[in-house]
Parts: structure tokens; sequence; C-alpha cells
């Protein structure tokens, strides 16, 4: 109450954070001590003009060289450390350089007058407190600064997370009833249904879902929930996701603390084509497998075509049954689109990707894909 548990939070937030690494990632821990130390160093040497590019070159390097070297450890299941790891690095990513950005553009300074150990602090406090090491939304320092720094900082009322939590059991509940009520089938030789695309797609939404809640539930415990609108997943979001018949609208609010991380750092960066940067950045920051490449890659088409289908969709649709026609297909649509892209990048293997786009589920998909190559000839003769 005093002010002088400031150091301290700092200190208790660090060592938690590398005592969770230690645990939960054993060995491999180094992993992401070794850039979050590096990074501390590149944002306290380096000038405000030059810090975001060095900041997002070495770290970029260094989590590819993870993924390049980790990548087949990451997907055994008898070790799960690598996959962890892993994860936490590109958390990391996310976190230092959204500050390197912030320092950049003059929205954090720096405190003149402090010791490298005073400055050095909040720093690794932030890339490394132990409730955000593993998960949740992406916070910017300076809200962390001001939470850590609040002299009335307690933990948010328990209730409020027990209904998070509440939310996650019934997430989780939804989620047993349709794997019980999946076929068993062996292997990939029932993708080609599009019902059973949609439930395996489905099943891979509610565990985002259940883990999103579950990490702002974490947070909000601590003390660090995030601000109104900022976190993952809300209650309204949820809605959004799975009513949306548009793709783009779905896209926005899919992961929100990752898609304004990607807007801000790649989208509104980027001077040519910003939509296909940004896919392709996202691929890049997942781990560049087949599956991975091909989802984003099909998803920044999809979303590119949604962005012209609508509006020609919309002017023909005059009247009231053409307009409910025009929602409930577009509806359809979309979440057979947003399934055969969840189950591509979720696609472990160059074998098991190649029997999805071989399967009659790419239909709808390419179907798209032909529509905006149509639209984009039609637009050239009008731009001449």
């Amino acid at each position: 109450a005093k002010g002088h548990l400031v150091s301290p939070r700092y200190v208790f937030l660090l060592a938690g954070g590398c005592l969770l690494a230690g645990t939960a990632m054993g060995i491999y821990a180094v992993l992401l001590l070794i850039p979050a130390a590096g990074s501390v160093l590149v944002l306290l040497s380096v000038s405000p003009a030059h810090v975001h590019t060095w900041v997002f070159g070495l770290q970029m390097c260094w989590q590819t060289l993870c993924h390049l070297g980790l990548g087949s450890r990451a997907l055994e299941p008898q070790d799960t450390r690598p996959a962890i790891a892993l994860s936490a690095i590109m958390l990391l990513t996310q976190k230092v350089t959204s500050l390197a950005l912030d320092i950049h553009e003059g929205t954090v300074l720096p405190q003149p007058g402090q010791g490298l150990l005073q400055q050095a602090l909040p720093l690794c406090s932030y890339l490394l407190s132990f409730p955000a090491l593993l998960g949740g939304p992406l916070c910017s320092f300076s809200r962390f600064q001001a939470q850590a720094m609040s002299l009335g900082a307690v933990p948010c009322p328990l209730w409020a997370v027990g209904r998070r939590c509440l939310w996650v059991l019934v997430l989780q509940a939804l989620r047993a009833g349709l794997e019980g009520w999946l076929p068993r089938a062996q292997g990939w030789a029932g993708m080609a249904g599009l019902g059973h695309l949609w439930a395996r797609a489905l099943l891979f939404r509610l565990a985002y879902y259940s883990q999103w809640v579950l990490d702002e539930a974490l947070l909000e415990v601590a003390g660090f929930g995030p601000a109104e609108g900022q976190g993952d997943l809300s209650g309204h979001d949820l809605w959004t996701l799975e009513t949306t018949h548009r793709l783009a609208v779905f896209s926005r609010t899919w992961n929100k603390s990752t898609s304004r991380w990607l807007r801000r750092l790649i989208f509104q960066r980027c001077p040519a084509q910003p939509l296909l940067a940004t896919f392709a950045f996202s691929a890049w920051w997942h781990g560049l497998r087949p599956g991975q490449l091909f989802g984003f890659l099909c998803w920044a088409i999809m979303v590119e075509a949604d962005y012209r289908i609508h509006p020609f969709l919309r002017a023909q649709a005059t009247s009231h049954m053409a307009k409910l026609l025009y929602h409930g297909s577009t509806w359809v649509f979309t979440q057979l689109i947003v399934a055969y892209i969840l189950v591509a990048v979720e696609t472990e293997s160059f074998s098991m990707l190649c029997l999805l786009w071989t399967s009659y589920s790419s239909i709808l998909p390419l179907s798209y894909g032909i529509v905006l190559l149509l639209l984009l000839l039609a637009e050239k003769p009008k731009q001449n």
C-alpha cells in the first residue's frame, strides 16, 4: 500500500517465470531464456530508430532455428517439453516485437537517471512473467507496467474467475460429446465427407476456445487481466465466430490479440500486398510446416475472395428471400472454408495434406479461388 513492493513484484513475476519455464520445459528452457536476455540487451543498447529492425530480425531468426531444430520433436506425444518451449518462444516474439514497436514509435520512452538493473528488471519481468508465459492475450508493456506498479492492484474476484472456469467446463463438455458422436474413422479415409471435416474442425475450435478462456482466467486471478475487449475471446466474440457469414470478419475475430499484433506488425507496415504478406508471415511465425504453409496461403486467398465476392452478391440480393438465401448460403460456405483451413493447418504430415487436397472438401475453396480469378480478370478491362 505504501508503494514499496514495485521492485519485489517484478522480481516475483520474473522468478516465477523462470521457475515455471524450468519445470515445464526442462533443459529446453535455455532456448527461451537466451533470446529473452538478448532482446533486453538490444532494447537497452540500440537506438529507438533501429531497435525494431534489430529485435525483429534476431528474434525471428532464433525462432526459425528453434522450429527447424525442434519441429520433429515437438510432434512427439511422449515428450511435450519441446512443444511447450516453441509455444513460449512464439509468445516471446509477440511481446518483444510489440515492445520494440512501442519504443520505435515513442509510446514507451527510456527512463533517464535509472541504472541498468532498474531499466532491465521491468523488461525481463514483462517478457518472462509467469501468468502469461505459456498463454494468454498479448498485453502491451505500458499496461503491464501500470498493473505492476498500481498500489491498489488486487486479484480479480473469484466469482468472475469461477464463471470463466464454468465456461471452460461447458466447452469441454461439448467437445467430449462431439468426440463421442464423431465416428472413429481410421486415418483420413473419412475426410471426403464435408460433415466429418466440419466436425473435426469444430473439435479444434472448441479446444482453442477452452484454452483462451482458461488463459484469461489465470491472468485475471493474478491481477493482470486484459482490458475490456482486448482479450482473445468474449461471449460476443464467440457468437461472432460461430454466426458470421463473412470469412474476413471471422479472421479479424479469431485470436484477436494475435490478429491485432499481425495487423500492426505486418499489415500496416507492408507497402505491397499487405494481406498476403500478413498471412505469409503468420505461416512463418507458426513454424512453416507443409500444412501451415498451405493453410495460411489458402486463408489469404479466401479472405481476398471474400472481400470481392460479397459486394457482388449483396448487390444481387434485392428481395427479402434473396437476402435470406445469401446470408444462409454464405454462412455455410464460411463454416466449411474455415473447417478446411483449420484441418489443413493442424495437419502434421505432407501425405495427410495430399489426402485432404485430393478430397471432395477442396471443391469449395477451389471454387472461391476460381471466382476470385474471374473477378480480377473482369476488373482489368474496367481499369484500362
